[in-house]
């Protein structure tokens, strides 16, 4: 009985990381192929970053409406479905012979991603409980891995395929991954039980905190990744050698991803946070006042503390939840404040480095983690001991 159970979980876990995994990457695909776009249908920047733009614009909106969703048909059945219309919406914008096309076809393909993080994030919860912290952690992680490697796939095949044909064999790859979701993971029944179980923190504002607390760890880690290439530059770093500053900062960014959540279950939600964002804090400030090859030597350290709180903050969302609110509910209100958040603060801070310069804008993004103190330490009265 007890491996069955186990299995269960591990099955669900395996679920919900390849579904991670598929979506990141077809997200992070899309920086591939703008060039290739730009080159074919004479784009300028606003037009390919409005193309972009459809895309994360639709995911993150549809976030809460996708867990509604789940909360009627089941998070299985939404997952799937979700993951299929990610599909047809490469196969509509590979098929397209304008702009229109192509956009409609990113929109449809963000829309069908938007049901992936509410709803895998919620099942692992469901599946694992109260110890939840750590798997949470390898599923937050299995959407980096996602990141690496299907951009990376897709730029080899760019080299004996058209982008057309790169994007169908992503669709193809949706749909295998859409047929297999049901058959490996357990049923997750329609979320109205679980909508209606009390959860503790809310009364005293404990999903807000959290909530502000993901908002500025986010847009701490979009502004700084905004400057870095700027302030390698700056230290005499080649392009070349910028790029392989963020790669560092990408390597410890997964492996904090993977190891903070466990280090949340051992050592509790408060600790984790203030190590990683003070962490984060120290390491900003260190890189800027280092040479370059002591800066390239602290990036992945920077990235595992930059990333870590992340996977504290995921593992936190189910026992703050609102009351009479399901996980799958929980979950798409804390990305789509995250999810805004990428896309808003690179905008906040490349206009304060107009103002004040990469270095000071740089150091405000330290500052901003410091902040993050006091409402961790208001937060933790909410959580379970």
């Amino acid at each position: 009985m007890e491996i069955k159970v186990v299995t269960r979980k591990g099955r669900t876990l395996a679920a919900a990381g390849a579904a991670h995994a598929l979506h990141d990457g077809c997200t992070d695909l899309i920086y591939v192929l703008l060039p290739v776009w730009q080159d074919e249908f004479r784009l300028g920047y606003g037009v390919l970053a409005l193309m972009r733009g459809l895309y994360s614009g639709a995911m993150a909106t549809l976030q809460v409406p996708a867990g509604r969703q789940a909360e009627r048909w089941g998070g299985r059945t939404v997952l799937a479905l979700g993951t299929v219309i990610t599909a047809l919406g490469f196969v509509v914008a590979g098929c397209s012979g304008g702009l229109l096309g192509l956009g409609a076809g990113l929109l449809l393909a963000g829309a069908g991603s938007s049901a992936q993080h509410p709803v895998a994030s919620a099942a692992v919860s469901r599946a694992y409980g109260a110890s939840g912290r750590g798997p949470l952690g390898v599923y937050n992680f299995s959407g980096d891995v996602g990141k690496a490697v299907i951009p990376a796939l897709v730029s080899l095949l760019l080299m004996a395929l058209s982008w057309r044909h790169c994007l169908w064999l992503v669709a193809m790859l949706a749909v295998t991954l859409a047929a297999t979701i049901p058959l490996l993971m357990p049923p997750v029944a329609p979320a109205r039980e679980a909508a209606a179980a009390p959860a503790i923190g809310e009364a005293k504002g404990g999903f807000s905190l959290l909530f502000a607390i993901g908002v500025l760890d986010t847009g701490i880690r979009m502004g700084l990744l905004t400057f870095l290439p700027f302030l390698l530059r700056e230290k005499g770093a080649s392009p070349s050698l910028a790029g392989l500053g963020l790669a560092l900062v990408f390597i410890g960014g997964a492996a904090g991803k993977f190891v903070c959540g466990w280090l949340g279950a051992r050592f509790g939600v408060l600790i984790t946070i203030l190590a990683t964002e003070g962490g984060t804090a120290a390491g900003i400030v260190a890189v800027l006042l280092s040479p370059l090859s002591p800066a390239l030597i602290l990036l992945p350290l920077l990235g595992l503390m930059l990333n870590g709180t992340s996977s504290v903050l995921y593992g936190s969302v189910p026992e703050l939840r609102r009351p009479h609110h399901s996980p799958e509910r929980a979950f798409a209100l804390f990305y789509t404040g995250t999810i805004g958040s990428g896309a808003v603060s690179p905008v906040l801070y490349g206009v304060l480095g107009d103002a004040v310069g990469a270095q000071w804008a740089t150091a405000a993004t330290a500052l901003v983690a410091l902040t993050i103190f006091p409402l961790a330490i208001a937060l933790a009265p909410h959580l379970k001991r």
